[in-house]
């Protein structure tokens, strides 16, 4: 295990990038948090408690109450899973249409390209919470499992020209590679030669791309829960136990705000610092 090329891939990982494995450690610590918060919430994230109102964090209640007495680090845990949920999957879901898109792009070229390249700036012209905001108005809300499919594909297709720009960007470069016309000398199909022999050569910056789109979505979710236009009460969710709060209860009550702040900062950081990680250790310019 400890000669496997896995094994020391990552103890070099490790050993050059140490802010990314404890980012990456966050990260994992945030998906199992999530994904056991029934059992580790030591309240219902639902039950409201008018006897211990704005309670400070205390042995009880370890981040504090909010206006309806419901237990602050029992709704943290649970709004862990819906942030987590739709921050992975839409930015995977958009970061694989991208980088179809702009691999096939770069790959046949000419009309192909053209038509789009065109197609990528009609996209990128329609900015990202605009266009989140006017799905979520049309198309309501439908609630699956914590998360709003809805607002999923309002994120996602904004994302996918920005992937299919990078993509085709880095697929320039390989398309010209030797082994690329090697595979269409040996008669290859166009599928075979870009699933099987450009992609898994993209696989560095799409890495990087899918942490920097989980880290914006989940800092768009929150906005949008804030605005009131994402998740709705009573759901848990870190944007929404943001919203509402007065001055008063800021000032009076700051644990209120100040956690779920300071998951999300957490949560963006934690990703946002991987991607970087990520980046400067697949980057063969800086590999030693």
């Amino acid at each position: 295990m400890s000669g496997s090329p896995t094994f020391k891939a990552f103890a070099r990982f490790a050993r050059t990038q140490p802010l990314g494995v404890i980012a990456l450690v966050l990260i994992v610590v945030m998906l199992l948090a999530g994904s056991f918060a029934p059992q580790l919430a030591p309240f219902s994230p639902l039950d409201a408690r008018f006897d211990a109102v704005l309670q400070p964090p205390s042995a009880e209640h370890w981040f504090g109450t909010d206006n309806y007495g419901r237990d602050v680090f029992s709704r943290i845990l649970h709004g862990t899973r819906p942030a987590l949920l739709l921050g992975i999957s839409t930015a995977l879901i958009g970061s694989i249409i991208g980088a179809a898109i702009g691999t096939a792009s770069a790959y046949f070229g000419g009309r192909v390209d053209a038509l789009l390249q065109r197609a990528n700036d009609v996209l990128l012209s329609i900015p990202l919470i605009v266009a989140a905001l006017v799905v979520v108005a049309v198309l309501g809300k439908n609630m699956v499992a914590g998360v709003d499919t809805n607002l999923m594909l309002a994120i996602i297709l904004p994302y996918i020209p920005v992937m299919a720009r990078v993509m085709r960007t880095a697929a320039m470069g390989v398309r010209v590679s030797p082994y690329i016309d090697a595979a269409r000398a040996l008669g290859f199909s166009h599928l075979r030669i870009i699933v099987r022999h450009m992609l898994p050569n993209l696989v560095s910056p799409w890495l990087v791309m899918v942490s920097a789109f989980t880290a914006q979505t989940i800092l768009l979710e929150a906005s949008l829960s804030f605005l009131g236009v994402g998740v709705s009460e009573p759901t848990p969710a870190w944007g929404l136990m943001l919203s509402g709060v007065s001055v008063e209860t800021l000032t009076s009550a700051p644990w209120v705000i100040l956690f779920p702040g300071l998951a999300i900062s957490l949560t963006v950081f934690s990703f946002s610092l991987l991607g970087d990680a990520l980046r400067d250790a697949l980057d063969p310019r800086t590999r030693h």
